[in-house]
């Protein structure tokens, strides 16, 4: 029996949402770290600056559009799925480029960047065949 897989026989919905988690967690673990810069815009507002008419309904729309397609890769068909991944993977690259600032900032954001053009990549790839029957 062979124990040593390649990423080739991989469920691609199982890839997919586990690239997504890795993305997600690395946005969840980007803020709490800004927590701990003074010149943060998310400390400010901890400390009681005044958040802009809709900040915080932004920042759900932006957590429910960014984890949706670990859930989404499970359930939506073959060429939905696709263009769904693509479609939020490039939203979310314009919405991680503009937003933070610092060094680690930039750290966290190359690597969430990298691993959602790997997640569209992967996605662009996806040949039929390779798409369980699902929906």
């Amino acid at each position: 029996m062979n124990t040593n897989k390649s990423t080739t026989g991989i469920d691609p919905r199982v890839k997919l949402s586990l690239l997504w988690i890795f993305v997600v967690l690395l946005m969840v673990y980007a803020d709490i770290v800004s927590l701990l810069d003074p010149t943060s815009p998310i400390r400010e507002v901890m400390a009681g600056a005044p958040l802009p008419a809709g900040g915080l309904l932004a920042g759900a729309l932006l957590m429910i559009i960014s984890i949706s397609p670990v859930m989404l890769s499970w359930v939506l068909s073959y060429k939905v799925n696709r263009w769904v991944s693509i479609i939020i993977g490039a939203y979310m690259i314009v919405y991680i480029v503009i937003g933070g600032h610092g060094l680690y900032y930039v750290l966290f954001e190359t690597v969430e960047v990298a691993c959602i053009l790997l997640t569209i990549w992967f996605t662009w790839k996806w040949k039929p065949a390779d798409a369980p029957n699902i929906g």
